[in-house]
Parts: C-alpha cells; structure tokens; sequence
C-alpha cells in the first residue's frame, strides 16, 4: 500500500499545505475510514503502552483529516487517560481531560473541541499525536500555519513523545522555521517512519 507520492521537490510552505490540502478532499469517506483504521493498527506497534497521559486531536470531517476515533477507542480500552485541545485564545491551546461527561462542539472551524472540563499543563502530557498536512524524512511538519501546536509542543518536556498522523509518504525535506518542532514518529497507514 503505497499512499500519494509527491512530485514536487521545491515548494514554499503555502503552496505544499494547499497542495496537500487538496489531495486529502480528493479521499473518498470510505478510503478516509479504511486508512484511519491501518494508522490506527500501526499506532498499536509503537513504544508508548507505559504511559499514561496521551493528547488527542479531535478530527475535522470538513479538513478530510485522519480520523482519531480509532486510536481514542484503543487508548481507552488500555485505560490511557486521554487529553483533548481546545482553542482558548488566537494563539494558545487548553488541554481538557476527556471523560464520559465532556461536552463536545464543533469551533468556528469545524474542530470538535471540549466546552469545558479539567485542564492539563503541556509538561504533564506523555504522548501528543499530531496534526498535519505534510511531513519530511527528517520529522519536520507542515499544519495549518497558525502555529497553535508548535507553541504547545515547545511548552512540552523533551521527553514527551510526538507522533504525526498522515494518509502521505513524506517529501525528501520541507522547509523548516526555528520555532517548528520536529515529530519523533508519523503514522501513515502503511507504515511508521521513526525520527528519533
């Protein structure tokens, strides 16, 4: 199973997150579920079973994004306690536990989110699994421009683990700022490329 392989080799941010962009609406609903399900199986392989508090991203239907119901089902059978963001502010993320009374809505962007609940610090998260649109052979990433997750993972300990979902091989390299922060996996539904 081989997934989209880019052709272009020198491309500016803007124009690899509009290309990706486009290429995850062209998945159909069904494809969408069968590579979420595979992302899901590989995430199972990774070294993460001795931790405890893992961050989730809620997934957009609207943005075509992997969808994480799969590994949320699987770290709650491991009774994993499972961290979800919430946009507090234009530039900042809240960690919410996640439990059978959370309230979920979708934001202005369409992002399920808590309405509220018990908030974590970044430093106390062992595992976050990451957003994204591209990613490199290097663990570099490419998401949504606004930054909301490098300013969270920079607030992180070194040791917390970051694991990038994608439907995409890697490029060969994008372009990388001083405040990104590098994955140590991604997870595509092929296989699991380990950056460490």
């Amino acid at each position: 199973m081989l997934f989209f392989v880019s052709t272009i080799h020198v491309m500016d941010k803007k124009k690899l997150r509009q290309y990706y962009k486009d290429k995850r609406r062209s998945i159909e609903d069904d494809l969408n579920a069968s590579y979420s399900l595979a992302i899901a199986n590989q995430v199972l392989a990774l070294p993460l079973w001795e931790y405890s508090y893992f961050h989730l991203f809620l997934s957009s239907r609207l943005l075509g994004e992997v969808d994480t119901e799969y590994i949320l089902t699987i770290l709650q059978g491991k009774d994993k306690q499972v961290i979800v963001p919430r946009v507090q502010t234009e530039h900042e993320l809240k960690h919410i536990v996640l439990t059978d009374s959370t309230l979920i809505k979708p934001n202005r962007w369409g992002i399920p989110e808590p309405q509220d609940g018990i908030e974590l610090l970044p430093e106390q998260l062992h595992v976050v699994f990451v957003p994204l649109l591209a990613f490199d052979e290097s663990g570099n990433r490419i998401g949504y421009g606004k930054g909301y997750y490098d300013r969270f993972l920079a607030a992180c300990k070194p040791s917390c683990i970051k694991i990038g979902l994608s439907f995409f091989s890697p490029e060969k390299s994008i372009p990388k700022e001083v405040t990104d922060v590098s994955l140590d996996y991604c997870v595509t539904p092929d296989r699991v490329y380990t950056f460490r």
